[in-house]
C-alpha cells in the first residue's frame, strides 16, 4: 500500500523470523534502511511470535503486519523503516477488523501514524465483509487517541482488557465521511 509519504509493506513469514532488535538483518531483508532506535514500542519477540503464529495458521499476510516505510523524497535520500502497522487478522464474523500501530518516537507527531491508519481503514472497507474498524489503547496515551480521532474512529467504550478504551468506525460513518470530501 502506498500513501502520500509511506509504503506499507506486508511482512512475510521470513521477515517475521528476524529478531525484532536486528535492524541490520531487517534492512537487508527489506532492501531499505532502518531508523535508529528500532524496534518501535510493542514490537518485541512476543509480538513477532504472535504474527508468525497467525501466518503459520494460514491467516493471509495482508491482514496482519506491515512495515511503515518512509519513502525517499523531500530531502530523504533512501526509504526508511519508521514503524509497524497492521491488522489483528481478517474480519471476524461480525465484520470487525482491528488495527494497530507503533511508530518510532523520533517520527511521532508528524502525521505518519494517521496516514498509515487511514490507508489501513480504506483497504479494510474495500472488503465487503468489513462492517467496522476498531482500535484499542490506554486512555492516557493522548497521541494514540489523537490518531484514532483524526482517522474518524469514535469512542465505543471499554476495551478487551482493564484500563483500555476502544474506538470504532462503522462503514456507514466512513462512507459518509468519504462522500463529504471534495
Amino acid at each position: 500500500m502506498l500513501t502520500e509519504r509511506l509504503e506499507l509493506r506486508t511482512a512475510s513469514r521470513e521477515i517475521c523470523a528476524i529478531s525484532p532488535g536486528d535492524g541490520a538483518a531487517l534492512a537487508r531483508a527489506l532492501g531499505v534502511e532502518v531508523a535508529v532506535g528500532w524496534p518501535p514500542e510493542h514490537h518485541d519477540a512476543g509480538a513477532v511470535a504472535w504474527w508468525a503464529e497467525k501466518l503459520d495458521a494460514g491467516v493471509p499476510a495482508e491482514w496482519l503486519l506491515h512495515f511503515a516505510i518512509r519513502r525517499a523524497g523531500e530531502g530523504h535520500a533512501a526509504p526508511l523503516v519508521i514503524g509497524m502497522v497492521g491488522y489483528k487478522g481478517p474480519p471476524d464474523e461480525s465484520g470487525l477488523v482491528e488495527v494497530g500501530y507503533s511508530i518510532l518516537p523520533a517520527f511521532q507527531r508528524r502525521g505518519y501514524a494517521s496516514e498509515a491508519v487511514r490507508a489501513l481503514i480504506t483497504r479494510a472497507f474495500a472488503d465487503s465483509r468489513v462492517t467496522r474498524v476498531g482500535a484499542e489503547t490506554y486512555p492516557e496515551l493522548a497521541p494514540s487517541l489523537g490518531v484514532m480521532e483524526k482517522c474518524g474512529l469514535i469512542l465505543a467504550g471499554p476495551g478487551a482488557e482493564p484500563r483500555i478504551v476502544r474506538y470504532e468506525l462503522t462503514r456507514a460513518h466512513w462512507e459518509n465521511r468519504m462522500a463529504a470530501k471534495p
